[in-house]
């Protein structure tokens, strides 16, 4: 099980699994939010705790909402925007895995996809190798 919390412990986080990968998005919203997502199905993760929302203003119809510690600031987790779960079906979320000590995550593969230059459709390229943390 991993435990995350935010800096100042209001906002809690688990989730029973380790992810099976990691991303650290160089887009404006991931680096800006200070992110490095796990996705998981809404259903396998826990948040207690009030949080603030934010979706991007600069898209027209954006997917996600990330959501943040309204005391401490810190990017917390990212859930679908009704309007993508209409689309997709509200199968999948992010967790911030900088909320948890990089030791609970050896040997989980941490990748660095492009989302500046992606497009928004198909799949991701990446801008470096992967790495294996721990």
């Amino acid at each position: 099980m991993l435990q995350l919390s935010c800096l100042c412990g209001q906002i809690r986080i688990a989730t029973e699994k380790r992810p099976d990968y990691i991303h650290e998005c160089n887009c404006t919203l991931c680096t800006k939010s200070g992110a490095r997502w796990a996705y998981y199905h809404p259903s396998e993760v826990s948040v207690e705790g009030p949080t603030k929302g934010y979706s991007r203003q600069d898209k027209d119809d954006p997917a996600a909402e990330i959501h943040f510690c309204p005391t401490c600031g810190a990017t917390t987790h990212f859930t679908l925007t009704e309007s993508a779960a209409l689309k997709f079906g509200n199968s999948m979320m992010g967790v911030n895995m900088w909320l948890t000590d990089e030791k609970d995550l050896a040997g989980i593969e941490l990748r660095y996809p492009d989302g500046r230059a992606w497009s928004g459709a198909g799949d991701f390229s990446y801008v470096r190798e992967a790495r294996i943390l721990g």
